[in-house]
């Protein structure tokens, strides 16, 4: 074929092939820059798979950020509980007195009263990154201060108190900071497995801290502090890594303390809905904190049940705590908001009464297995209740308000319970504390404020930090729309 014929040939091939193509409809072009806003579930370009289609959020198991930051939590909270159980042996060790072991585990536990509220306003003004890594930073130079004299022989009672009062302060910090983080990492349509993974590990970190940390202890006195160091120094390698912004700019910083602590008091007061279940859940965190003396009171006066037997019903709590948080979002899906506060309540005034009665230890396993799984699915729904409810520059203040109403009674819990045990014995003030249970769950029945909310949890919308600015003495400047 001349030269000329295949050029025409192949001129003629190209203009088919080029008429063709030309016919196939593409997808109109989206107004607005490349860089421009985009719906909120939808992430940006570069965080999105090749194979998912743009509208689509990647999953959260290759979230990149999110993964960084589960996981550096989850090897913070288990070294936080290993040196929680490690911290009174390592008090007995040394000196041999149990006022001392009590007074290191007071110092771990004061910060729960005294560093909420101000952790929440501080939290909600610095930036949450660089505040996490910090606490991560912290606590590894508390906790490994606490191994390195350990491994020298020159620890004193009140070097441990100390940093044991830190390390509690430090990790509360973190808490209240890593549940808003969470919320700008997520789509939200994921946030509810993401709060259901993160008490799930919780959870966890709470089933494998105790066995890990005796067994640690029986190898040196020195590794589980050590181990709890490096635990903390993972978690701040992994915050370090992390890209996305953990708040959204905000136009305004809260100055003060006690001006940002009264707007959180007073946003929470005027929620009718969290008020009423605070209620509830601090009046049940009493009631089994004072269950749970009373199971340890039964080990040593009833024949029935060993320390073995205690120990497996402590580890079938423990699954029951996980399976709660894995199957949070499921009931999420199934059921509104109210329904699940009022039949998780019913459930536990069902069950609280049978462990003054039955003394078979697969049996007081199971009970407590299904109050654990109430117990981990109220704590994801309530988590991302708040999360969503909440604008994102309050997110600290009102989590502080919130864990502090709901824990602030659980102290009275076992002193009530072990007056009560003296004077009535286990049977009785079992038979008490479940009576108080039924009377909490008949209070949420007929509780207007809690049956005020018919609407599934993942259909509440996110709440934006556009409502209108607060005055310092935390009351609207301008009225609220709506009974709040």
């Amino acid at each position: 074929m001349p030269p000329r014929h295949r050029a025409y040939r192949r001129h003629r091939i190209e203009g088919r092939f080029a008429g063709t193509m030309s016919t196939v409809r593409r997808p109109p072009a989206t107004a607005g820059p490349p860089d421009g806003p985009r719906p909120p579930d939808v992430p940006r370009s570069a965080d999105v798979p090749e194979d998912l289609p743009p509208d689509v959020p990647p999953p959260l198991r290759r979230n990149r950020d999110f993964l960084l930051l589960w996981s550096g939590a989850a090897a913070s909270l288990l070294g936080t509980r290993v040196s929680a159980i490690t911290y009174p042996l390592l008090v007995v060790f040394l000196t041999g007195s149990g006022t001392a072991a009590g007074l290191v585990g007071f110092a771990a536990l004061l910060p729960n009263l005294l560093v909420q509220l101000p952790a929440g306003a501080l939290v909600d003004r610095w930036n949450r990154k660089w505040l996490m890594t910090a606490c991560n930073g912290g606590a590894v130079l508390a906790v490994g201060s606490v191994a390195l004299a350990l491994a020298f022989g020159r620890l004193w009672l009140p070097h441990l108190v100390v940093a044991a009062f830190v390390e509690s302060s430090l990790t509360i910090f973190y808490k209240h900071a890593e549940r808003g983080a969470v919320r700008n990492l997520v789509a939200p349509s994921q946030l509810s497995a993401a709060l259901a993974q993160n008490e799930a590990r919780g959870r966890g970190a709470g089933l494998l801290g105790q066995p890990l940390g005796t067994a640690i202890y029986g190898l040196a006195h020195w590794w589980p502090t050590t181990f709890t160091a490096l635990s903390h120094l993972f978690g701040l390698c992994g915050m370090l890594f992390i890209r996305k912004d953990l708040q959204r700019p905000s136009r305004r910083r809260p100055k003060g303390i006690i001006g940002p602590i009264r707007q959180g008091l007073a946003w929470v007061w005027r929620q009718r809905f969290l008020r009423a279940v605070m209620v509830v859940v601090a009046g049940s965190n009493l009631l089994f904190q004072g269950i749970s003396l009373a199971l340890a009171y039964l080990v040593e006066h009833d024949e029935d049940l060993t320390k073995t037997a205690f120990a497996v019903i402590l580890v079938a709590r423990g699954i029951g705590g996980v399976l709660g948080a894995a199957t949070g979002p499921l009931w999420m899906r199934l059921m509104t908001m109210r329904a699940i506060v009022i039949w998780g309540n019913i459930a536990w005034a069902v069950l609280l009464p049978l462990v003054a009665v039955v003394r078979d230890p697969v049996a007081l396993g199971a009970i407590f297995i299904a109050v654990s799984v109430i117990s981990g699915t109220f704590n994801v729904v309530g988590g991302v209740y708040l999360v969503r409810t909440t604008p994102d520059r309050m997110q600290g203040r009102a989590s502080s308000v919130m864990d502090l109403l709901g824990s602030g009674l659980s102290a009275l819990g076992p002193l009530v319970t072990g007056i009560a045990l003296d004077a009535w014995g286990a049977t009785h003030t079992v038979l008490g504390l479940g009576a108080a249970m039924i009377c909490l769950a008949l209070a949420t029945v007929i509780s207007p404020a809690i049956r005020s909310v018919p609407h599934r949890v993942g259909d509440i919308p996110l709440a934006e930090d556009d409502d209108p600015p607060t005055a310092g003495d935390g009351r609207p400047s301008v009225p609220p729309a709506g009974g709040g």
